[in-house]
């Protein structure tokens, strides 16, 4: 025997979920039992689970999404490939969004409206099924019920005013914003002995470590734990912290082009060569797929804005970029044989931060995957990065004197 403790509001395909009362503790999905198929003209999601959690089910649109939030899923166990079994489900991708929130993500082969959710909970075992039934629907249908339902019991608290710090003195500690790339819900790279999220966040934290110990620095990381920040959060975490640089670290796997050694990406409208263009693209889309609603985006003339002020940023990142290349072959780490490129990475478009992306080895490189996963090896890429932001600190010091004069 069981009972429904929640119902959805479907309307055109917009679905906003409340709960009737609170469950606790983390749930663990059966991996086993859940099952994405197709049946009678529909697509249908099975999550079974082993009880009940607060939930809600929304669409977005460009490209086409379903999202499943929850609080909270343990995912362990539980494999995409075995998952779905729809040809109109073309990716699924799970894990924690937010500390607290867990999110599935279905990406949609063509426009779908959901026609059913709702949660049954097996009064005797606690065990719990979520059903979700889709139907396809008009491009347009799909586009205007499209939106992630605003309830201050998901959402965070409405932005405040943000002034800034206050001016520093010159001889202040240089503040350093670390981006671990990926985590939560967007794993990266992966292989069978690593994932990118779980060694960028390592890394991240070793990084930070010899950072403070050498002194002259303070040092924030946009992420602490396995969880999903978007690149727009990454951005905005930099400016609360009144960082002076901004590095973001990831270990890619990528097929084109020389796809081994550290290579140093700097923000261009115009990508340096294929290679960079794809690993750009693949970033932005990896965000997308993570569940993001980029409907309020920057407008043309706010875009203007930010390229005027970055002409006085980018050279200094510029600078930035060519002491890690440098510093870091020091160190006797391999580079890749273009250690310096460019690409429209979305990360690095603060406009009054300089910011590179440091790719500090290729996962799709056994080399590099041998040397990455070698803390002393990763203690030399770390010494290199502090060398290279002790130099440039220095340098960016002697040109702002003499722009002065």
């Amino acid at each position: 025997m069981s009972r429904v403790f929640m119902i959805a509001a479907l309307v055109l395909g917009l679905v906003g979920t409340l709960w009737a009362q609170d469950f606790g503790g983390l749930a663990r999905v059966d991996a086993g039992r859940s099952l994405v198929s197709n049946a009678n003209g529909k697509v249908h999601v099975d999550l079974h689970l082993s009880q009940g959690v607060p939930y809600r089910v929304f669409t977005l649109d460009a490209p086409p999404r379903l999202v499943l939030d929850f609080k909270e899923v343990d995912w362990s166990g539980l494999d995409a490939g075995d998952l779905n079994k729809s040809a109109r489900i073309s990716d699924v991708k799970f894990g924690t969004y937010v500390p607290g929130w867990s999110r599935m993500v279905l990406a949609l082969a063509e426009p779908f409206s959901v026609t059913q959710a709702g949660l049954e909970v097996d009064t005797v075992t606690g065990s719990a099924h979520l059903a979700v039934r889709l139907a396809p629907i008009s491009a347009e249908d799909f586009a205007a019920a499209a939106g992630v339902p605003r309830d201050p019991r998901w959402d965070l608290p409405e932005p405040e005013q943000f002034d800034g710090p206050p001016p520093r003195a010159a001889d202040a500690p240089l503040r350093v914003m670390l981006d671990p790339g990926h985590g939560g819900i967007d794993p990266g790279a992966e292989t069978e002995e690593v994932v990118e999220k779980h060694l960028m966040l390592t890394f991240a934290r070793e990084l930070r470590e010899l950072l403070l110990r050498s002194g002259g620095f303070e040092v924030s990381l946009t992420r602490d734990a396995d969880y999903f920040v978007s690149l727009e959060r990454r951005i905005a975490l930099a400016h609360e912290a009144g960082a002076d640089i901004f590095i973001s670290l990831h270990a890619d796997a990528l097929a084109e082009g020389q796809a081994h050694g550290a290579t140093v990406h700097m923000l261009s409208d115009e990508a340096s060569d294929i290679a960079s263009a794809k690993l750009a693209e693949r970033h932005d889309r990896d965000d997308l797929l993570s569940g993001v609603d980029l409907s309020n985006t920057d407008d043309e003339v706010t875009d203007i804005l930010l390229d005027l002020a970055r002409q006085e940023t980018q050279p200094r990142a510029q600078a930035l970029a060519r002491s890690l290349v440098d510093n870091i072959a020091a160190q006797g780490a391999p580079m890749n044989n273009r250690p310096l490129r460019s690409a429209s990475f979305s990360v690095l478009k603060a406009a009054d931060i300089p910011s590179v992306l440091v790719e500090i080895g290729f996962l799709s490189s056994p080399r590099d995957l041998h040397n990455l996963m070698d803390a002393e090896w990763r203690a030399t890429m770390a010494a290199g990065i502090r060398n290279a932001l002790q130099d440039w600190r220095a340098q960016d010091q002697a040109r702002r004197a003499l722009v002065r004069q």
